[in-house]
């Protein structure tokens, strides 16, 4: 950013992940800054008001130096920010730039701080802990199991393990039981870790609970299972009990073969539930929860998406993937049950397409992170064209199509709430509304405030 020019269109873009405004420097520009470190960097342009007008600032020769000292002795570990004076006509601006820091948590004055959307959150102590874990390169499900020892984990499961993983490397283990869950380190020190546990448990584990239900309604069930087993286990039991509720069609080829297509894509399915398993966060206390109802399948996680990500960034596929449980994602790699960290959600979206079916909601909910699966077919896709006007659905944006698919939900959710479900700013979503409206895909019912919205088939 190298001109006036630059710093305007910079302030006109908005606040948002990775842009703050401020009037003067204050404790609100350090604890920015502390925030920005911690999640994916970030500058504060220093100078502008709360209206977004370009005020300026007052400065001496010290002053921007001694604004770097303060941010310096206030911040643990110190972060000395890059800063640049700029001008626009006769006023001064001070913009303040720092990068995503390595070692993590950055605090200041004892609190920790991370940027969400377009502001400031005070972390927890387990957001704490899990940026701590990822600095030295470890993870949550690496640690000694204080509530469970070797004897609670059943070996002949560890055996059948090591021969999955011998018939998907095909390679020889030379190793008992123990030795290979001690060179995988899911003993360490003799003492079992919670990874372990969870891979291996002999019998009840009260931690990997999954509730699965097929309802008729939104209160009515007529069939449900309870699932408190190991974490491979668990993946053949949960596709076995939603295989059992999928509706099969049989199509006839000319071939001697007939062949079955189920109304979900099998695929999808057994990737999500792979995801739910491997991505979970198990220190949360609520369960896992499957709904299956006539036109849909609901897959709800507790713990929100992990490492700072949003849906915007899961859905446009620029990220780089951080997962929450290295052991039990490196034990599912290793059998051949994950292929590639970071490349289900874009796998899963094209294997529903491909299936001709519309496309998946994903979303934060309740403290949790739930996918939404479809019978309906695709009306927003290839063919689009033909329902909503020519050439339409080819030219729509991935923020496009999740707002589609959120209004198809909920007719009377509003710009705010698209905002949080999807994940990027409230303006960009009035922004697509705007465009969606322009293009007679989308129309308003009503007012603003007591009206819904309406997809135009």
């Amino acid at each position: 950013m190298n001109s006036s020019l630059d710093l305007a269109k910079l302030v006109k873009a908005g606040e948002g992940e990775n842009l703050e405004l401020k009037a003067s420097f204050n404790t609100g520009v350090i604890e920015t800054l502390v925030a920005f470190a911690n999640t994916r960097g970030g500058k504060v342009v220093i100078g502008v008001s709360e209206k977004q007008e370009l005020k300026g600032v007052c400065i001496n020769a010290e002053s921007v130096q001694n604004w770097l000292n303060e941010v310096k002795c206030k911040t643990t570990p110190s972060l000395v920010p890059e800063a640049m004076v700029a001008a626009i006509g006769d006023n001064t601006f001070v913009v303040l730039s720092v990068q995503e820091y390595p070692i993590k948590p950055v605090a200041t004055r004892g609190k920790y701080f991370k940027r969400i959307a377009n502001s400031n959150h005070l972390m927890n102590s387990d957001e704490i802990a899990s940026e701590v874990l990822k600095t030295i390169n470890s993870s949550w499900d690496f640690y000694p199991d204080s509530m469970h020892g070797i004897e609670d984990i059943d070996l002949a499961k560890v055996e059948r393990f090591i021969k999955h993983i011998e018939q998907n490397t095909h390679r020889q283990i030379a190793f008992s039981p123990l030795d290979f869950l001690t060179r995988f380190e899911m003993i360490r020190k003799g003492k079992l870790s919670v990874g372990g546990y969870l891979l291996f448990a002999k019998e009840h584990c009260p931690i990997s609970d999954v509730q699965i239900g097929r309802f008729k309604s939104p209160t009515a069930i007529i069939d449900s299972i309870s699932l408190n087993t190991d974490l491979i286990s668990q993946v053949d039991e949960i596709l076995f009990f939603i295989r059992k509720h999928m509706m099969v069609e049989y199509i006839i080829t000319g071939m001697p073969q007939r062949i079955e297509r189920y109304d979900y894509p099998e695929d999808a399915v057994r990737e999500i539930v792979i995801n739910m398993i491997v991505h979970r966060d198990y220190r949360d206390t609520g369960h896992s929860i499957i709904k299956i109802f006539d036109d849909r399948i609901e897959f709800f996680n507790p713990g929100k998406l992990y490492g700072g990500l949003t849906v915007a960034d899961l859905l446009s596929g620029n990220y780089t993937s951080q997962v929450r449980n290295k052991l039990i994602a490196n034990a599912f790699k290793e059998i051949g049950l994950v292929e590639r960290y970071g490349s289900g959600i874009s796998r899963i979206i094209n294997i529903c397409k491909d299936y001709g079916l519309r496309m998946p909601v994903f979303e934060e909910f309740f403290q949790g992170f739930r996918v939404t699966l479809f019978k309906e077919k695709s009306a927003i896709g290839e063919k689009v064209g033909e329902k909503v006007g020519e050439k339409v659905g080819e030219n729509l944006t991935e923020n496009q199509e999740s707002i589609l698919n959120q209004i198809q939900l909920n007719k009377y959710i509003s710009a705010r709430e698209l905002s949080l479900k999807i994940g990027i700013s409230q303006r960009k979503i009035e922004e697509n509304l705007s465009k969606l409206k322009e293009r007679k895909i989308l129309r308003r019912v009503g007012s603003p405030k007591g009206g819904y919205w309406d997809v135009i088939k």
